[in-house]
């Protein structure tokens, strides 16, 4: 295609001829600018963000110091080398404060550029440390979609279409602690979300997650905590096994973590991390993992959930939203884990015409991979107690009855 010829199209044209698409009726909006829990569309129309772009924005978009932090980074340098070769600042105070709020067991960082990544890199530890090759997941679980991460999965449809995936890895049901019994001494580990996102925000219970724990520790399997959704302050807590007092051996994070910017980490111990650099070395490498400007971002992040107490706020945000929103009887039921919610309808039809509405009247809601009869809120955790009866309201009126 000439020059010319582009120059001629619009940015929507272009989206729709020249840019992959993932589905068949995308959103389509074209957004010029972000700040706070807002967007801003080609005509600056307003939107209020209440997805925080699937989890990530959770302290708004643009926050000006994570902006700040991104525009210091770029006058020092970009790209250097490939991960873990040069000693970086950026990288290295990251891991420093994530060790610091991690417990001692956790004090090892491995930086990727996405969750999917992440899960990638910890499936590959766990068989690298245990020389064991079978994997334990969960039906409904959602890990990303690249060939490994796709392979841990709980939901078929996705998976068929793109088999054969990894071999040696069973499914179980979620929250059932009998169902545990298939993990034994030939598993290397067992990924898990402790709040099971795309099946619609499903709690994992103190029980379960305990008797998982112990299981692990009895046949000596690794334990791998997904919190690519749930960490960085979104359940209320800076990392959501802190509410169920069960450390994981790997802990996985992104989306919330880099401000905005792409990021991804899997964390654990120096001892298990360090079978990464022998036979073979260089056991796990990656080009832009850890990018020197994400880092940055991700710092800044960090201090503005710290500093501005973000995360005490979450719980009564939470509370208000469900407060507002549960005598509407199209709701069937909403579940809830901080600032990860769920509202139940009835089926995908009805949530289809409520996140319509809700869009052409300014708010931004989505439904779950798995679970499209829920309609789905996570908004940046900066959102204020207006702002969110604001967006009640027009989901109500969305809603009906």
């Amino acid at each position: 295609m000439s020059n010319i010829l582009i120059l001629m199209l619009t940015n929507r044209q272009l989206f729709l001829h020249n840019l992959a698409q993932t589905s068949d009726s995308p959103l389509a909006l074209e957004i010029t600018k972000a700040e706070g829990v807002y967007l801003y569309d080609s005509s600056g129309k307003r939107y209020m963000d209440l997805i925080s772009g699937i989890s990530v924005s959770n302290t708004g978009h643009r926050h000006p110091a994570v902006v700040k932090a991104i525009k210091d980074q770029l006058d020092s340098y970009l790209h250097l080398m490939v991960y873990g070769e040069y000693i970086q600042s950026p990288q290295v105070k990251l891991a420093g404060v994530l060790a610091a709020l991690l417990p001692e067991k956790l004090n090892n960082c491995y930086f990727v550029n996405s969750g999917s990544e992440a899960v990638e890199g910890a499936l590959k530890l766990a068989k690298r440390f245990t020389g064991r090759r079978k994997i334990v997941a969960f039906n409904h679980a959602y890990h990303g979609s690249t060939h490994g991460a796709l392979s841990v999965i709980g939901d078929e449809s996705y998976q068929i279409p793109f088999g054969p995936l990894l071999p040696g890895i069973e499914h179980i049901a979620f929250n059932s602690t009998e169902a545990l019994n298939v993990i034994t001494t030939k598993t290397a580990c067992v990924i898990v979300e402790p709040v099971q996102g795309e099946a619609g925000i499903m709690v994992g219970t103190p029980e379960f997650l305990t008797n998982l724990r112990n299981r692990c520790n009895e046949t000596g399997t690794l334990l791998i905590f997904d919190e690519i959704q749930t960490g960085m302050g979104r359940t209320g807590r800076m990392f959501a096994f802190e509410k169920y007092h069960v450390i994981p051996d790997i802990l996985l994070l992104a989306k919330g973590l880099g401000g905005g910017m792409p990021l991804g980490a899997f964390i654990s111990s120096h001892a298990i991390m360090q079978t990464l650099t022998f036979n073979p070395v260089l056991g796990h490498i990656t080009t832009f993992g850890g990018h020197p400007v994400s880092c940055a971002a991700a710092l800044a992040n960090i201090e503005v959930i710290i500093n501005e107490n973000l995360i005490e706020s979450v719980d009564a945000k939470s509370k208000l939203i469900v407060h507002l929103l549960k005598k509407n009887k199209a709701i069937n039921h909403i579940r809830s884990a901080g600032l990860m919610i769920a509202l139940q309808l009835d089926n995908y039809a009805h949530v289809k015409r409520v996140i319509d509405q809700c869009i052409e009247n300014g708010i931004i809601l989505d439904w779950f991979l798995f679970n499209d009869s829920s309609i789905r809120i996570a908004p940046p955790l900066t959102i204020t107690e207006e702002q969110i009866k604001e967006a009640c309201k027009v989901i109500l009126d969305s809603l009906g009855t």
